[in-house]
């Protein structure tokens, strides 16, 4: 019988050390395994499985007591919770994450954030991510075209050189409130290795094919701050502080797309709105699509705006 593979060394202490300034109470834990880091958080938080959707990229958890008073403050505490592998990783829709143990960086990280406006959140962890993991092409000043995009509302792809794209990474935004205050946990899910349950259904894009030598917990290392960072931005500054560099990458913009809105079921992408919705352009007229699926053809050819 083979010999289970050994922990990685994520440099849980130095991720803590570089962190908790600006997260005060911040814990750093690294798991072998559980059902999904996600879900492991808001358990902590006393959530029913329950939602409602609150905007179109974060779902928001209710709480399983009817008063919070007696809840702990620890439990709403900043934490970084990493998994080497997620028996039931969770992506939008209720859709399964496939990881493997050391093939894939999956982490959630809950905190607290006051925000008057959660529109267009994924959208810009989503760029913070794709300006960390390819800093070379960050903020949209690099010539030519980018090679991490990001599709609405919440994928990172890999664009290879003839234009089309293959899936690199997800973002599972979800909430509970407690009380006065409400705690997001940010889901991440990468592809860092090439393994055999890939689904290809969208194709399968790896980050060892932007840096040869990836691996989770140095891929972990480079996005925990930015991250960090950019979800701070976004608690004072709202998504306008990232609509110029999710432009930058949105890899849907002036591309035909199919939605499951009922009054949109087909047009042309073009961009998004100041909230981080998708405007489509159908017969003539600009459509704003807050929630729901996009599909889109990346190996045609991006129509002229």
């Amino acid at each position: 019988m083979a010999e289970p593979a050994p922990p990685l060394a994520w440099g849980a202490e130095a991720l803590y050390q570089q962190l908790a300034p600006l997260l005060p109470g911040l814990s750093v834990e690294v798991l072998h395994s559980t059902t999904s880091t996600n879900s492991a958080l808001l358990e902590r938080a006393r959530v029913l499985p329950e939602n409602r959707r609150d905007g179109g990229d974060v779902v928001v958890r209710r709480s399983v007591e009817s008063g919070a008073f007696w809840r702990r403050a620890a439990d709403l505490q900043p934490c970084l919770l990493v998994a080497e592998h997620q028996s039931a990783g969770r992506g939008r829709q209720g859709r399964t994450w496939k990881s493997v143990p050391g093939a894939s960086l999956t982490f959630s990280l809950g905190l607290p954030l006051a925000l008057a406006d959660w529109s267009g959140l994924s959208l810009a962890v989503g760029a913070a991510l794709c300006d960390a993991l390819d800093p070379s092409q960050a903020g949209g000043s690099w010539p030519g075209a980018p090679r991490l995009g990001l599709k609405w509302p919440n994928d990172l792809w890999l664009i290879d050189a003839d234009g089309a794209g293959r899936k690199l990474g997800g973002i599972l935004i979800e909430t509970v409130a407690a009380g006065a205050q409400r705690l997001a946990v940010i889901g991440i899910g990468l592809n860092v290795l090439p393994f055999a349950a890939a689904d290809l259904n969208t194709g399968f894009a790896t980050l060892r094919e932007l840096d040869p030598q990836a691996c989770a917990p140095t891929v972990l290392a480079r996005v925990a701050l930015p991250l960090v960072q950019a979800l701070k931005r976004f608690e004072r500054e709202g998504f306008a502080a990232f609509a110029q560099a999710f432009a930058a990458r949105d890899l849907l913009y002036g591309r035909e797309v199919r939605t499951t809105h009922t009054d949109v079921p087909q047009g042309v992408a073009r961009g998004v709105s100041a909230q981080g919705a998708l405007l489509v352009e159908t017969k003539g007229r600009l459509v704003t699509v807050s929630s729901g699926e996009v599909s889109v053809r990346l190996d045609r050819p991006a129509a002229a705006a």
